[in-house]
């Protein structure tokens, strides 16, 4: 499975839980998260960006900067769609390394489908709620988030509500489990 969608990867956030940039930790043989992330990536879109406030990594890559200095996903959304020229983008938060590539097919298998073609978005959903980060989203949200935006409402769950959104959902957490602690972070670490 190639994916000729860009797929941007959301690494530009405070890691103020974490303490330190979690975007840079070593990850699993990989010198960073965001390394990890982005190998991972390429090996199913033809096209992968990492997004963030400035080009802080330490690997050949593509950067997307964030067109304003708030530390929000919805910032990083608006910028990629100021930046590329594609009509769908998948989404994925740096800091959820089990997101693989059954979650990713599953995901694009629902976007494609007839009655989601008109949908602004395809997002996962877990036994926890709903992942804004892992997902599918089509230009047609832009308007709308440039509005929230412009409201300083940097909430994409009340964004993704208010849009046209699927919600595909999943019966396991795993793969959806933030690396927000230090503790988080060396659990995946040895799994």
């Amino acid at each position: 499975m190639m994916l000729d969608i860009p797929a941007v990867i959301f690494a530009g956030g405070k890691s103020s839980r974490m303490g330190k940039d979690k975007a840079l930790l070593p990850f699993r043989g990989y010198k960073t998260l965001s390394e990890y992330q982005y190998t991972k990536l390429s090996k199913l879109f033809t096209d992968v960006y990492l997004s963030s406030k400035e080009n802080k990594f330490n690997f050949h890559s593509q950067t997307i900067t964030d067109i304003d200095e708030t530390s929000s996903p919805l910032v990083a959304l608006v910028s990629c769609f100021d930046v590329l020229e594609a009509e769908t983008v998948f989404v994925l938060s740096v800091d959820a390394p089990l997101v693989d590539k059954e979650v990713i097919k599953r995901l694009h298998a629902q976007s494609i489908l007839p009655e989601n073609k008109n949908k602004d978005a395809i997002v996962a959903q877990s036994p926890k709620g709903v992942q804004p980060l892992c997902g599918f989203y089509r230009r047609t949200i832009l308007p709308l988030a440039q509005t929230y935006l412009a409201k300083e409402n940097h909430k994409l769950t009340a964004l993704l509500r208010e849009a046209n959104t699927h919600y595909v959902p999943f019966e396991e957490e795993l793969p959806f489990t933030n690396l927000n602690t230090m503790p988080q972070y060396q659990d995946l670490l040895f799994r």
